[in-house]
């Protein structure tokens, strides 16, 4: 049967979108790649892609375009002219509302320009010494420094970092604001929920408030432990540089050993491939080292978005970031955490099966929450205890041990009801910066110390909070609650796969589901995905009967699922992970996986053995 001239027309409008769009991404992506590893001398340009990118998205002629095809188009063509259509619809904005962004995007580049080459350090309370650290590093030193002096000068100077800023912090929200209400919005707040969630505010904050009021009840219980711990000779708990290190800074140090960092790369493969998982002929970069300049966050973004072209499917690509610091109490476990968090970002949209870039992003119509559920779903496979009983082990070859995993538990199991509060300060914070008419600094630092204290119920002021990376960037402010959304499809996802497998780490079955709902992008609304993945429409119950379940739950349920992993043979597989690794630093390729994982690996350990001297 041969095609009609309106279905040729609109094969052909389809393709032209395509090639054009991944083009502009691509070109905005690989600059903010180049900037966020250090080199800001991209920055102008990659503001001028990104406004290319967003003229591109807003184009009102593009979106009649392709409505003009729509009436005469069927079937399968139908469908993908209206998934454009859509992707339109979410980026229209008047004329003079671009050059807002333009002016707030510009700003925020200054910001960063400002975060990332400043001094950074802490004060030595003994020599008076300052002592160069970055934010990461001054983080785990408040979490596993014995000495209380220098944790309380590493939170001094935490504390000292937003002043930086904070007057272009504020210009950028009413920027942004003005934006908004440009649109049609009451303020960027809403404007992102509707944008990134198609959610209300009224209904995305009533969620986390019910979170709120369902779990605050554990504040009583480390109040309780703080009274306890005093009486032992370890006054101050609630002090915020003092409540990491005492719940967990021991363990950080006794756990230290089953994490080694040279080890993360090779563990992280050999159990995404157990799984099933991998790249679909993706290429995916690890950048891994933090470095003066480098972006403080990790990230995962891709420059490469899968397409097809003459019907044949083409691979994507993906650049990872972190910032471990080297030769750190805790670092090997952080960075474990990061490449199973990030290279889950990675996996969900290089497997996508696709044919159009508009919904192959991380962009709208892809939403935080549904995107973080993929990288968080591998986050807590890391972090459980059947994961490490059968992968952290010491130089010895000792598993991590049991009674390190009870011991914990035991002093840290009052705090397990409150997970939630870090993302929920988040997310209240940033409702009340934009909601507020006219925001000041003395206003702004009201609200970040005001909210600290209550969700987090410290017993001294801070205003960590605007140390956030996340509410610097336009992409990346008033998104967080994607985090707290994530954290609840997760708990379900679990729940889902431990009732029909019995067991998630190393199991194939489990990676065939993810790739099948990985497989469909951002094909359908994030509801409908987590309600596809999980049989269950999105809500807190699974993840607050989780945080609340009883010590003496957590350990029987431990023990079952590490007897039940038993059971499961460990794979002595090459690793595949269908797709080709490459081990960077900065601009320096140091290995990659062209003659295999387990090469790469052995060459990255030797890399990371010369860093280290």
């Amino acid at each position: 049967m041969k095609k009609g001239a309106s279905h040729r027309q609109a094969e052909a409008h389809l393709d032209r979108l395509n090639a054009e769009y991944a083009k502009l991404h691509k070109a905005y992506e690989s600059y903010f790649w180049t900037s966020y590893m250090g080199d800001h001398g991209v920055d102008e340009r990659m503001n001028e892609a990104q406004a290319a990118r967003d003229a591109f998205r807003s184009d009102p002629k593009l979106k009649a375009e392709t409505d003009a095809l729509i009436a005469a188009a069927a079937g399968p063509i139908r469908r993908r002219l209206e998934l454009w259509s859509h992707f339109f619809s979410l980026y229209q904005a008047p004329a003079h509302a671009a050059a807002i962004k333009a002016k707030a995007v510009a700003l925020d580049a200054k910001i960063m320009r400002i975060q990332t080459s400043r001094k950074e350090g802490y004060r030595d309370p003994a020599t008076k010494r300052f002592v160069p650290a970055s934010q990461n590093r001054m983080r785990f030193i408040m979490r596993t420094d014995p000495d209380e002096r220098v944790r309380k000068a590493c939170f001094d100077a935490l504390e000292k970092l937003p002043y930086d800023v904070i007057d272009d912090y504020i210009e950028a929200v009413g920027l942004r604001n003005e934006y908004a209400r440009a649109l049609g919005y009451a303020d960027f707040y809403e404007y992102k929920a509707r944008i990134d969630e198609n959610m209300s505010k009224k209904e995305l904050f009533s969620i986390f408030q019910k979170i709120y009021d369902r779990t605050r009840y554990a504040f009583k219980g480390v109040r309780a432990l703080e009274k306890k711990l005093a009486r032992e000779g370890k006054p101050g708990l609630r002090k915020p540089w003092n409540t990491g290190y005492y719940l967990t800074g021991d363990f950080a140090k006794e756990e230290d050993p089953y994490f080694r960092f040279e080890d993360a790369l090779g563990r992280w493969g050999r159990s995404f491939a157990a799984l099933g998982v991998g790249f679909k002929g993706g290429t995916v970069l690890f950048d891994l080292l933090d470095r003066k300049g480098k972006h403080h966050n990790g990230f995962c973004h891709y420059p490469v978005l899968v397409r097809y072209k003459d019907g044949k499917r083409l691979p994507a690509s993906c650049g990872v970031a972190s910032n471990a610091v080297l030769g750190q109490v805790g670092a090997g476990m952080r960075e474990g955490e990061v490449l199973f968090h990030e290279a889950g970002h990675a996996a969900d949209r290089l497997n996508s099966m696709q044919p159009d870039a508009c919904i192959n992003t991380e962009y709208p119509p892809s939403t935080v929450s549904w995107a973080e559920t993929h990288s968080m779903f591998m986050d807590t496979m890391y972090s459980s205890i059947e994961w490490r009983s059968r992968y952290a082990r010491n130089e010895k070859g000792e598993p991590y041990p049991f009674s390190l995993f009870e011991r914990k538990l035991a002093a840290t199991h009052v705090m397990r009801p409150l997970g939630m509060m870090g993302i929920i300060s988040v997310v209240f914070f940033e409702k009340e910066v934009y909601g507020c008419r006219k925001l000041t600094r003395a206003k702004l630092i009201e609200i970040a110390t005001r909210l600290s204290k209550r969700y987090a119920d410290r017993s001294e002021d801070s205003i960590s909070l605007l140390n956030l990376p996340h509410i610097y960037s336009w992409e990346s402010s008033a998104y967080y609650h994607g985090y707290g959304l994530a954290e609840l499809g997760v708990a379900q996802w679990r729940d889902h796969f431990f009732k029909r497998y019995g067991y998630i780490v190393d199991n194939p079955r489990v990676g065939k589901e993810l790739a099948r709902i990985w497989s469909y992008a951002s094909l359908y609304p994030a509801k409908k995905l987590v309600r596809m993945a999980t049989g269950a429409k999105l809500g807190p119950e699974a993840y607050i009967k989780g945080v609340t379940a009883s010590r003496e739950v957590v350990v029987a349920r431990a023990k079952a699922r590490i007897a039940r992993l038993k059971r499961v043979p460990l794979s002595k597989k090459p690793v595949d992970l269908d797709g080709h690794i490459v081990m960077m630093d900065g601009k320096k390729r140091i290995c990659d996986s062209s003659k295999s994982f387990e090469d790469m690996d052995t060459r990255y350990r030797k890399w990371l053995k010369a860093v280290k001297k």
